[in-house]
Formats: structure tokens, C-alpha cells, sequence
């Protein structure tokens, strides 16, 4: 049995095959600056609840303080939890609060709906980035929140409890 979602798509979004990286977000319908695509939703638990269920899971969860995620508790409710929003250095949505997604420009059908994971992730992981945009960084970690450049860029678009951090810098 298919659980019931937990995070909200906007019905001018779907799910498909992403270039980027497995399966993304597209625009099924345009949007407008700071319409709303989508909303994070899941299970509030600790870094440790993170370290046994992200090996079952995968990333599937978003980081909404320095010890605490919202994300799928076991396997059935992953889709049901998944925003499906995919990395890119020149995204087209960006966080407002938490959880929140709007999109940050006009967006029309059949784009990827993307977000800049330095606005979103405090971590220590490292990987090539796919986005394919002219301004792409190659690489993107769970530290890139610290380089100047992206919060001068990205003013406003910080998770909370990111944004403190910046802020306390």
C-alpha cells in the first residue's frame, strides 16, 4: 500500500527522469517569482536516526538544524517525503524559511525545478555537479553555505538555520 504523500508538489510540477541526476521536478505548468513548488515534508528525528536510516534510504531527507532532519522513516514512505529537487548552481527555486520552496524567477514548462543545495545543506559531503550551467562550481559540498560569493548571491535564501550562522560570522 502507497502511504499518503507527506511533502506537498505543486500540481504544476511532476515527477520524471531528470539529466541532472535520477528522477527530478519539472514544470508541467509555468510559475510565477515566488509562487510556491513545493514543501518539504517527513519525520522530524536526530543526526543519529539520520546514520541508521540514510543507508536504507539514501538522501531523502533535508537538514532543518544543526542536529535535526525532516525526511521518510523507512522505505514506504520515501516517494511520499521526496520534493524531488535536484542541485543546480543557477537554480530556478530557492528555501524560504525551512521547508518552503518558491520559485525565484519566471519558470516555464518543461524546466527542471531546481535549488542550490548550499542554501539547504550543513554537511561533509563532496560530489561532482551535473547541473550543467555556465556558472556551474564542478564540485558542490555540504560546506559551500561558507563561501562568500554564494551568500552575498543567495541573500535571503538561506534555511534558517543557516541563515543564523551566516549571520553570527
Amino acid at each position: 500500500m502507497e502511504s499518503s504523500p507527506l511533502s506537498y508538489l505543486s500540481p504544476k510540477a511532476g515527477v520524471r527522469n531528470s539529466p541532472i541526476h535520477g528522477r527530478g521536478l519539472f514544470a508541467i505548468g509555468e510559475f510565477r517569482p515566488g509562487e510556491i513548488v513545493c514543501i518539504k515534508g517527513g519525520h522530524i528525528f536526530d543526526r543519529a536516526a539520520l546514520g541508521e536510516i540514510a543507508p536504507a534510504l539514501g538522501p531523502a531527507e533535508i537538514q532543518i538544524a544543526d542536529d535535526l532532519f525532516i525526511g521518510p522513516r523507512h522505505a514506504g514512505e520515501r516517494d511520499a517525503a521526496m520534493i524531488f529537487s535536484n542541485h543546480s548552481c543557477d537554480p530556478n527555486i530557492g528555501v524560504q524559511g525551512q521547508i518552503v520552496f518558491v520559485a525565484l524567477r519566471q519558470i516555464a514548462i518543461g524546466e527542471e525545478l531546481t535549488h542550490d543545495w548550499a542554501t539547504t545543506d550543513d554537511d561533509d559531503y563532496s560530489m561532482t555537479c551535473r547541473c550543467g550551467a555556465p556558472c556551474c562550481r564542478g564540485v558542490i559540498t555540504g560546506q559551500d553555505w561558507r563561501n562568500k560569493d554564494l551568500q552575498r548571491k543567495y541573500r535571503g535564501m538561506f534555511s534558517w538555520y543557516l541563515q543564523r550562522k551566516i549571520s553570527a560570522q
